[in-house]
């Protein structure tokens, strides 16, 4: 799942994507096309979505903390493909055999459509904001909205409006399903608007899990009017799922196997094993986001669940949200080589997988990689920090690695090591002044990793959050 909503890339960036995901057996792009900061497919019936939707500002730092955006400064950062630049994309994805699932995300993360058209929300009287530029407007957990994103499930003009959208996306893409979102949907506003409450007594809906539920079922049946079979992420189950809807499961594998317990065809996509915009290293030394997935974690993936019979589940998925990406560059340090863990866990049987020569394989593609130009990220040979106290209350830093056959060399004396520092051989007490911890991973005398310079105090910090967290 490429997310080319909260950061735009060209047609032509999106075919380079397409370039390399092929060379490892991946045989379905899903394209995340709308979202609360751009609507990115040309809908020519309902033009605002592009000439208004498609546009806010560019800020770089970290997104969700980024100050309001004055209404007055010019949007003119994002972009969305053509109709044109959809076909060409659908022609050059089934040449290499790659089938591209839509997905327009509603009835929350809908901002965008919201700004275009403000009398589809059920805050049709008040003001919209322009499209989101990664200013913070929702709080967590809730999912509570500072702003109304959401469609209205009670506005008739809503699903007329979903009925264009729908009409013209599947005459652009002929793969037989469609994703229509459905997670992380803010209903604060619904609870407060009239409309909402007559529908939830003449349609007898008790919680607003319900009036969703409600949502998707007529979404469903809009869908298949269409000649296209309806999937959503694993909040389509709450309050009821809709008969024939696909789950595509991410909030961990429990909403997987609930909708396979129930006779529905499920794709396993858990945060746990393939978020592909979580941190791959130590985040002292990698892009900031909210939480970290390694290597090894995402080889462990198995799509099939023990107690569920295989024939429900579809496949799996590997998702690369971009809040945090902005260019292609970075989305390829993100994808690889973690892809390469998705795809042998997909398409290996689970007595065949082992680590160890897994390992091998991957810096062995790095090669290829360089060749091709292909930007990946080598934190499997980056040292991992463990760190406690002892009976005398000093600190024990404990250090390992993903990968066999690397030798951790270190300094506490601020001073950069290499290959004839001190190769580390058992937990190290921090002398009693040192400030910062220094480390580097070589095999024989090649450098494997990054240096890691890492603050003591940033260690104490681990220690006490573990701590309280016990």
């Amino acid at each position: 799942m490429f997310d080319v909503s909260r950061h735009f890339f060209t047609k032509k960036e999106v075919e380079d994507f397409i370039n390399v995901m092929v060379q490892y057996k991946f045989n379905l792009l899903h394209m995340h096309l709308t979202d609360d900061e751009g609507w990115r497919v040309e809908i020519k019936s309902l033009p605002r979505l592009t000439t208004v939707g498609a546009w806010n500002v560019k800020r770089e730092g970290y997104f969700g903390t980024f100050a309001p955006i004055p209404p007055d400064e010019p949007r003119h950062y994002g972009g969305f493909y053509t109709q044109d630049d959809i076909r060409d994309l659908v022609k050059y994805a089934k040449d290499r055999f790659v089938n591209i699932l839509p997905e327009v995300d509603i009835p929350g993360h809908s901002m965008s459509a919201v700004v275009s058209y403000p009398d589809l929300s059920c805050t049709p009287g008040s003001d919209k904001n322009q499209v989101i530029s990664g200013e913070k407007f929702m709080d967590w957990p809730g999912p509570v909205a500072r702003e109304d994103n959401t469609l209205c499930p009670a506005n008739e003009r809503v699903y007329s409006f979903l009925d264009t959208v729908f009409t013209e996306l599947a005459g652009l893409f002929p793969f037989p399903y469609v994703h229509v979102g459905g997670d992380e949907c803010a209903k604060n506003f619904w609870e407060k608007s009239e409309a909402i409450k007559e529908l939830m007594s003449r349609e007898n809906l008790k919680t607003m899990e319900e009036v969703q539920s409600y949502f998707e079922k007529r979404v469903e049946k809009i869908v298949e009017s269409k000649g296209k079979k309806l999937i959503g992420w694993d909040e389509i189950l709450e309050g009821g799922l809709a008969p024939n809807a696909v789950v595509m499961s991410w909030r961990g594998i429990k909403g997987g196997i609930a909708a396979a317990k129930m006779g529905h065809q499920v794709v396993m996509s858990p945060t746990t094993y393939v978020y592909l915009d979580y941190m791959q290293g130590d985040a002292i030394s990698e892009p900031r986001v909210y939480a970290t997935l390694r290597l090894n974690k995402t080889y462990e993936f198995e799509p099939v669940p023990e107690g569920v019979e295989s024939k429900y589940i579809m496949g799996g998925q590997a998702n690369l949200w971009t809040e945090q990406v902005y260019n292609t560059r970075h989305m390829q340090y993100m994808v690889w080589p973690r892809s390469l863990a998705v795809s042998e866990s997909l398409w290996s049987p689970k007595d065949k997988k082992n680590w160890n020569h897994f390992a091998g394989k991957v810096e062995n593609n790095f090669g290829r990689m360089d060749l091709q130009n292909v930007k990946y990220a080598r934190t499997l040979f980056d040292p991992i920090f463990a760190v406690s106290k002892d009976a005398s209350d000093s600190l024990v830093i404990t250090l390992s690695t993903e990968v066999q056959g690397l030798d951790i060399h270190y300094s506490f004396d601020n001073s950069h090591p290499d290959n004839f520092y001190p190769v580390y051989k058992q937990p190290l007490l921090v002398p009693k002044d040192a400030v910062m911890l220094k480390v580097i991973t070589y095999r024989g005398n090649q450098v494997m990793g990054k240096q890691i310079d890492m603050p003591v105090a940033e260690l104490k910090k681990r220690l006490n959050r573990s701590r309280t967290e016990e």
